[in-house]
């Protein structure tokens, strides 16, 4: 309350109120200490160590920041300042570094790049094609619409350019059928070319996690046998 703040900082102590739970422990890891839910469970082992701590005004702005320096035991993180015009700006920014760091990741847990431009796409959309006309009965329609589903990955990006999807879906078929299997969409010259050559690649982490969890939520909609409308 206002007069813990008020005694607290006669006595040179400086607190920083209204700290979301998300980034407690993200603090937490920075400067070597512990979350204490109560001052009884105090101790020196919960403690971080600082050489300075002060508000700090940032260049160009009249936005402050609490600014740690000479921390004793820093911990493996990084703080990115961000900013823009608005709210807006600075909205898809976020998003874009946060998706940055996703695609790091992703190929941090599984070392291997694929070409991209819905090339990988399309070559397993061409494999599980010709799988399923070596397949009978059930299995040959399942696998059928399998492929089907991924060649529309190819079309919807050929058609949020801009492109014909439909000349470009077949372009690249026939590319891939001839043995290029990095043939793309290449958005920029408005044609298929292929990806390796542009150094247009994606982790392939990234196609195969989108796939399994398309696949699992067919499954799970495939299992409901009933609805029950509720008013």
């Amino acid at each position: 309350n206002e007069l813990s703040l008020h005694f607290l900082a006669k006595m040179g102590i400086l607190v920083v109120t209204d700290i979301d739970r998300p980034e407690v422990d993200f603090i937490c890891r920075t400067l070597g200490c512990t979350p204490v839910a109560h001052p009884d469970q105090m101790s020196a082992d919960k403690l971080g160590s600082a050489e300075r701590v002060a508000d700090v005004l940032m260049e160009g702005g009249s936005t402050k920041v609490v600014k740690f320096t000479g921390v004793k035991n820093p911990g493996k993180t990084m703080t990115v300042l961000m900013r823009g015009s608005n709210e807006f700006v600075l909205g898809e920014a976020e998003r874009s570094l946060h998706d940055a760091q996703c695609v790091v990741r992703s190929l941090v847990k599984k070392r291997a790049l694929i070409a991209g431009g819905g090339a990988g796409e399309t070559q397993t959309f061409l494999k599980l094609q010709e799988y399923a006309r070596e397949l009978t009965g059930m299995d040959a329609y399942c696998f059928q619409a399998f492929a089907d589903a991924l060649e529309v990955i190819s079309y919807t990006l050929a058609e949020n350019a801009g492109m014909k999807p439909i000349e470009v879906v077949t372009e690249l078929r026939k590319q891939h059928a001839e043995g290029i299997v990095g043939a793309g969409i290449n958005v920029k010259k408005g044609k298929v070319s292929d990806m390796y050559e542009l150094n247009v690649v994606q982790p392939l982490l990234v196609s195969t996690s989108a796939i399994q969890l398309a696949t699992e939520t067919v499954c799970m909609i495939m299992k409901i046998d009933d609805l029950v409308v509720v008013q």
